[in-house]
């Protein structure tokens, strides 16, 4: 579950005041709007990469409005995918659950198990160099969920992808999501996308979050 009571976030002259929402454990929310609506703000205040001025957020009924990024168990996925230049994809998915104290065992099974949920399995000995975008965005997937965090943060994680990619990919996301119940929020300008992925969609516009 996440739940944003009352948010504010000033950013230079940009600001989002008294913003409140909240996902229901194993639900995946959609969060839409047009580009510089702030969906991208709220998404990284949610992380803890941007501060906010007042307010709270929740993860699973604790206050994480004050922890640091590594301490609030989520998983994120930005725009990019961001991939390690130097890891093999079975080791960039395992990465998270090592640095968390797993045996190295279980975090390779666990890296096998999400590649083949991901049918990124022929790919866990390559390096990110080559892979195209749709198996780049699977893998960051793949690293983001490998440690069972309590949330998944995806910032527009289809918007680079051709229509065909675009659609095996949220396929695979919801295919997985069924299988594992994890709580999601999903951020998009893409109404199409919202209602294709959604269980909850939500829309920001004039620095307000309303049930869309």
């Amino acid at each position: 579950m996440v739940s944003l009571k009352n948010i504010s976030i000033k950013l230079g002259e940009f600001a989002l005041d008294h913003v409140s929402m909240e996902i229901p454990t194993s639900k995946y929310g959609v969060l839409m709007g047009s580009s510089g609506s702030g969906k991208t703000t709220i998404l990284e205040s949610i992380c803890g990469l941007k501060k906010i001025r007042s307010g709270k957020i929740i993860l699973n009924e604790i206050d994480v409005t004050n922890l640091r990024p590594g301490d609030r168990h989520l998983g994120y996925v930005p725009q990019e995918g961001v991939l390690f230049s130097t890891m093999t994809v079975k080791d960039q998915i395992a990465f998270g659950p090592i640095v968390r104290g797993w045996k190295k065992e279980d975090a390779f099974e666990r890296a096998k198990e999400l590649a083949s949920s991901l049918e990124i399995e022929h790919l866990l000995s390559r390096k990110p160099l080559g892979l195209s975008g749709g198996e780049s965005q699977r893998v960051a997937l793949a690293r983001a969920l490998a440690s069972r965090p309590n949330l998944i943060c995806l910032d527009e994680p289809l918007s680079a992808l051709d229509e065909d990619t675009r659609d095996k990919a949220c396929s695979l996301i919801k295919r997985l999501h069924e299988k594992e119940g994890f709580t999601v929020l999903h951020i998009t300008h893409s109404a199409s996308e919202a209602e294709m992925m959604g269980e909850l969609a939500f829309r920001i516009s004039e620095g307000k979050v309303i049930s869309a």
